[in-house]
């Protein structure tokens, strides 16, 4: 690390010493007077001024000046003839004050107006005006929000996916949560890819030396210009990375709907259940209280499925050979069919099923294959032509044939013609083939089941 990156050891001492509360407060009073152009304090105006940083509690002078000489120990302000001022490492502990106080106070938001004003200030910067400047520290402080809020809502999100306290408060919120995440990744894209081509057409070094002589800063002003291009480059990391840090931000934004939606869909279900264990344990505790003795033994035999063992009925084949007041254990065991405990009943052996004649079925088989190749034959045979002819002139077709002719055109039309133009296909079996030409005119055919118009094709349908 190096030095001017180096947290001062005694910056925030005050805020775990000895009257920590009151140090904080003398701190924050010099504050207050620094942003209202009062540089330096007398004790009696820093006990006015605790006013005004909300301490109510009484003060003596000692205490005052005990608080105020522990600061300067530790070197955050400074003493000239009895009057105290911050120095630069006492504003720098405020400012941290300040921050910490705004982030436990403030909840993160993910704002595209933020998005349009950078896009905004890119487009005043690739038009140099006298605003550049401004337009600059404006840009690095749309930037520094964009980055501040995203933190602090991906925190309070992380926190919320956690959170189960209340369900129907909680339901509401994460729904909201999701319609305010689908509504901010909605345009997301668009807004990138204009921020995006507007980095691009900048010269960051001939804008910042722009804004540098704007400001009237000196041209040797090296740390400056340094913090401009790391603010510059934390801009590109956001939008030009691959990947950026606007697209990590949208992986997190569509992560997060699907884990709440998934934390609704679980509320959801654990609302549709009427009760749970421990409701009925309750309201059985309650039915048992004001059962007899009677009821109690159904009621828990019901409960509990404990009903005596289904197979105590069950005896040895040979009853006879067993005495009466045998122990069970020195008895021989008895066979218990396993559909007793799934089904409540023993097995139970009916008659042989009949054996199934195939013969007949076979028969229907071989009939019905050879009127399907009889039929299909036929039809063969009427759609086979002599020699060229027009798909106009088959007027005497059944539905069943004509289908089948279709179905030979349509493969024709599939193929590549040669380079005469004509077109040639076959059936799925080989035994027929066609040749199609380009039509001249058009046909309209009609059978049993409707009308068919289209181009009169010149078909020639021969047998393999």
């Amino acid at each position: 690390m190096t030095t001017s990156h180096r947290v001062p050891a005694d910056l925030f001492r005050f805020t775990t010493a000895d009257r920590a509360e009151l140090h904080t407060a003398v701190l924050r009073a010099f504050g207050v007077a620094n942003e209202r152009m009062e540089t330096s304090l007398t004790l009696d105006d820093l006990q006015l001024r605790l006013r005004d940083v909300g301490w109510s509690e009484q003060v003596t002078e000692d205490e005052l000046a005990a608080s105020a000489n522990a600061l300067r120990q530790w070197g955050l302000i400074e003493s000239t003839q009895h009057r105290f001022g911050l120095t630069k490492h006492g504003e720098a502990a405020y400012a941290g004050i300040q921050r910490a106080l705004r982030t436990l106070t403030s909840s993160g938001a993910l704002q595209t107006a933020v998005l349009d004003a950078i896009a905004d200030r890119l487009e005043e910067l690739n038009t140099p005006t006298a605003r550049v400047f401004a337009a600059l520290m404006e840009l690095e402080g749309h930037v520094e929000a964009l980055q501040t809020n995203t933190a602090t809502f991906n925190a309070d999100l992380q926190r919320l996916l956690k959170e189960e306290h209340d369900l129907a408060t909680f339901q509401d919120v994460k729904r909201t949560t999701i319609t305010y995440l689908r509504d901010f990744i909605a345009d997301l894209d668009a807004r990138k890819h204009r921020i995006r081509e507007a980095t691009s057409r900048i010269d960051a070094k001939t804008v910042h030396e722009q804004a540098r002589e704007g400001a009237g800063l000196y041209q040797n002003d090296d740390d400056w210009l340094r913090q401009r291009n790391e603010r510059w480059q934390n801009l590109k990391a956001w939008f030009h990375d691959t990947p950026s840090k606007a697209d990590e931000l949208q992986d997190v934004a569509r992560k997060a709907i699907v884990q709440l939606l998934r934390v609704l869909d679980r509320i959801s279900e654990q609302r549709k259940r009427p009760t749970n264990t421990a409701a009925d344990f309750k309201a059985l505790a309650h039915w048992f209280a004001k059962s007899t003795e009677d009821e109690a033994h159904e009621l828990f035999n019901a409960a509990f499925g404990l009903w005596p063992a289904r197979h105590a009925h069950l005896a040895h084949a040979d009853g006879e050979l067993i005495p009466s007041g045998e122990p069970w254990h020195n008895t021989p065991p008895v066979d218990v069919s396993p559909q007793l405990r799934a089904t409540g009943k023993q097995e139970h052996i009916g008659s042989t099923g009949k054996i199934r004649d195939v013969e007949e079925v076979r028969r229907n088989r071989r009939e019905q294959a050879e009127r399907e190749r009889a039929e299909l034959e036929r039809a063969w045979r009427q759609v086979q032509t002599d020699g060229p002819i027009r798909i106009s002139t088959l007027t005497s077709l059944d539905h069943d044939t004509f289908h089948r002719l279709i179905d030979l055109v349509g493969r024709a039309l599939g193929s590549d013609p040669d380079s005469t133009g004509t077109r040639a296909a076959g059936t799925s079996d080989g035994r027929m083939q066609i040749n199609l030409r380009n039509a001249r005119g058009w046909a309209t055919i009609t059978t049993q089941k409707g009308t068919l118009s289209g181009p009169d094709y010149v078909i020639d349908v021969q047998s393999r």
